[in-house]
């Protein structure tokens, strides 16, 4: 037996395909551990498939690009879809996206979040949400993972290390580049964090 890939169906394609706008967005917790694939990847590269296979963990592929990702109920999706815009730069959507994400971090009383790389953001030089984007004719999706609570020892488990990685990353494993969020902020309180970032994401357009 061996690790099939799946259809995206978790609940931010809806947005993807049949948004409610000419820009939409949603902010998501997953209802279980999921490890999601970019357009490009492939199981053998990106994947402990026989880990995944025994431990029966569901793996995706999403229709943005990127590496692979882990979701859990530990973390935040944060997706977004323009349509019926002229795009001439689509990752400079990047930029535009994770400043909307830092200005809800810091209404939620995150103050020391950074964008690091092309797409990430960081504290203290550590990951903590990356992001990716899908880009045709008049549509345009970023999607982008929050790591909130989750332990970064699972993404050492399932994920192996990219064959492309950010220059701040400098070749450190998973567990040592990423961290979380409750790591620097304990009392955070995951309600008012997704209130935060919904305002945020609001001042769009």
């Amino acid at each position: 037996m061996s690790v099939e890939i799946q259809e995206y169906n978790l609940p931010d394609i809806n947005i993807f395909n049949d948004p409610r706008s000419d820009y939409d967005f949603i902010i998501w917790q997953p209802d279980n551990i999921y490890l999601v694939l970019g357009q490009s990847n492939k199981i053998e590269e990106s994947l402990f498939s026989e880990k995944v296979e025994a431990d029966r963990i569901s793996v995706l592929k999403r229709p943005s690009g990127g590496e692979a990702v882990i979701l859990t109920p530990d973390t935040l999706v944060i997706s977004t879809v323009i349509i019926g815009k002229e795009i001439k730069k689509p990752h400079d959507y990047f930029d535009l996206f994770n400043n909307i994400i830092i200005k809800g971090l810091f209404k939620a009383g995150i103050e020391n979040a950074v964008k690091k790389g092309i797409s990430d953001l960081a504290i203290e030089n550590k990951k903590i949400l990356g992001s990716s984007i899908y880009h045709k004719k008049d549509k345009l999706f970023f999607q982008s993972v929050l790591n909130v609570a989750e332990n970064t020892g699972k993404i050492d488990k399932y994920i192996k290390h990219p064959k492309r990685e950010p220059d701040y990353r400098k070749g450190r494993k998973h567990s040592e580049f990423v961290t979380s969020l409750i790591q620097h902020h304990p009392g955070l309180s995951v309600t008012d964090l997704i209130e935060c970032l919904s305002i945020a994401m609001k001042t769009f357009g």
